[in-house]
């Protein structure tokens, strides 16, 4: 008995010395010894040892000398920081995949935590995507959210009307039935077919039924980034209106002003966010830091009321003459806001895979054509996916430096080398730190780490994670940032980041002395409700 309570008063004491950065004597899995600590939640660093025992930071501060660990890592002269939480990630289907589950791109930038289904997209029932996921183990941690435009397909196909109040019923059930299943969110994209064709009411009403679970979010690829159907600040202020009318924090994901028609409309956006979260409304948004978009020739280009039915419908209406003309005539203008045919990259075209990586105008005079009629032959043959290069660097800056926008990548996870693929699959997180906080000093690091790490962890409601104390699942970082940078680029965007010297996931290494190791670590994340 007596011994019992010495056990306990011994326990309780070093978890008391843990809390306040001091620490007993003892053995850990991991001692990370004289690191520059930014823990993730903005302030400044600090010199700490991180003590790991099993999945669990259990010291952060002072770890005494004769402490001993199974693996000891003399961080000196590195920075620790969280591992990184990546609200936009288009890393499924392939994470639940044997050959792709280690998602070695992804842990190589420093991405601990990966948000899946963005854009309103992933399956209308999470449950087989859940059990593929666990399945395969990830090298990363996986989070769910459940998607408008998954749901709206299963219920109505891509029909171009509003839900009857039965079809809408049924919506709101699969809504409820993915938040049950482990959704953190709802994730929506009327920009896309078919949510498209869905009104602000529609897409309120199946945030109403996530809205009732706690910390759940509503994260949307707006409806318009480019005055391309409402405008860029009509769509944002239908995000700002889903969260008036339901509660429901919003998120306005990789938020971006899309082609010259609207660049330098970040400063009034900007002051619309403001203006949301000063009455109380809890709006957020992500970002991933490149002056190109990544999408594809039909959703870029051919206007809304033709893109019902699909790829095969597309084709059949640009092969009708009269219909030809029409949706050419307002193609023209969406090339336009795109800014122009030369802005076009194509990055995956499988009936010529010898035409990705080259521009739309270069494709063009060497077959004799407008721009236009190249992209429209490309359309009938079942389209392709473009790199879009669109935006001024001024909006990203000035994006960039909001405190309530996170880091996102925006990217997918492919075979190494497969397509002209966007670089953001490989270099958006160490992108940030190279270009915009070492080289230009739009940022500074510790902002870097914040929006990428605690801001993240925070907004989407993943608890223990992305903040570095006693008690957090021990997902950490080891770098030097005069190291990290992204190789990647448009021309050869197959290419892995550098500098991430230590990740750990789950309190195990995934990335150790910079190289990945065969072991993944990662988990299907449930919310905390």
């Amino acid at each position: 008995m007596h011994e019992l309570i010495k056990t306990t008063a011994v326990a309780g004491l070093a978890a008391a010395l843990a809390a306040t950065g001091a620490a007993v004597a003892q053995d850990y899995d991991v001692l990370i010894r004289g690191g520059r600590v930014l823990d993730g939640s903005g302030v400044p660093w600090r010199y700490a040892d991180v003590a790991i025992s099993d999945d669990r930071i259990v010291a952060v501060g002072h770890v005494p000398e004769d402490a001993t660990a199974e693996l000891v890592v003399d961080a000196t002269g590195r920075y620790v920081t969280p591992g990184f939480i990546d609200p936009h990630s288009h890393a499924a289907p392939a994470i639940e995949t044997a050959e792709l589950a280690h998602a070695t791109p992804v842990l190589l930038q420093g991405i601990t935590t990966v948000l899946l289904n963005p854009d309103g997209g992933g399956p209308a029932d999470l449950a087989p995507q859940a059990e593929a996921i666990e399945t395969h183990t990830p090298g990363v941690n996986a989070a769910l959210t459940i998607g408008h435009n998954a749901v709206r397909r299963f219920v109505m196909d891509d029909a171009n009307r509003a839900p009857s109040e039965g079809e809408l019923e049924q919506m709101r059930e699969l809504v409820r039935g993915g938040m049950e299943a482990g959704a953190f969110g709802l994730s929506s994209g009327p920009f896309y077919i078919p949510g498209k064709y869905s009104d602000t009411d529609e897409i309120a009403s199946l945030a109403e039924v996530a809205a009732a679970y706690p910390g759940a979010f509503h994260i949307s690829h707006i409806r318009d980034e480019s005055s391309y159907d409402i405008g860029v600040q009509a769509a944002v202020e239908e995000v700002i209106e889903v969260s008036r009318q339901t509660g429901i924090p919003g998120i306005v994901t990789h938020f971006k002003m899309l082609g010259p028609f609207v660049w330098g409309e970040s400063e009034t956006l900007v002051r619309v966010i403001n203006e949301a979260r000063e009455e109380g409304l809890e709006i957020w948004s992500d970002q991933y830091p490149y002056a190109a978009s990544g999408s594809g020739l039909q959703p870029a280009l051919v206007p809304g009321w033709a893109q019902e039915g699909g790829s095969e419908a597309i084709s059949r209406r640009l092969q009708d003459p009269e219909q030809r003309a029409l949706i050419r005539e307002e193609m023209e203008l969406n090339l336009e806001r795109r800014a122009g045919a030369n802005a076009i990259q194509i990055r995956r075209y499988e009936p010529d895979p010898s035409l990705e990586g080259r521009r739309l105008d270069d494709i063009a005079r060497e077959l004799g054509q407008d721009p236009l009629d190249t992209a429209i032959d490309m359309l009938i043959e079942g389209g392709a996916a473009i790199v879009s290069f669109n935006m001024n660097e001024d909006d990203v800056e000035r994006i960039m430096r909001q405190p309530w926008n996170m880091t996102s990548s925006d990217g997918g996870l492919t075979e190494f080398g497969e397509g002209a693929v966007h670089p953001r699959n490989y270099g958006a997180f160490p992108r940030k730190i190279r270009e915009y906080v070492m080289e230009r000093g739009v940022i500074t690091l510790e902002q870097a780490v914040y929006s990428s790490s605690g801001l993240p962890a925070t907004v989407l409601g993943i608890t223990d994670r992305g903040f570095i104390r006693p008690g957090a699942y021990a997902d950490i970082l080891i770098f030097d940032p005069e190291e990290v940078r992204d190789t990647a680029t448009y021309d050869e965007p197959h290419s892995y980041s550098e500098g991430m010297h230590y990740v750990f996931v789950n309190g195990r290494p995934a990335v150790a002395e910079g190289e990945v190791t065969q072991d993944r670590h990662g988990r299907l994340l449930q919310p905390v409700r």
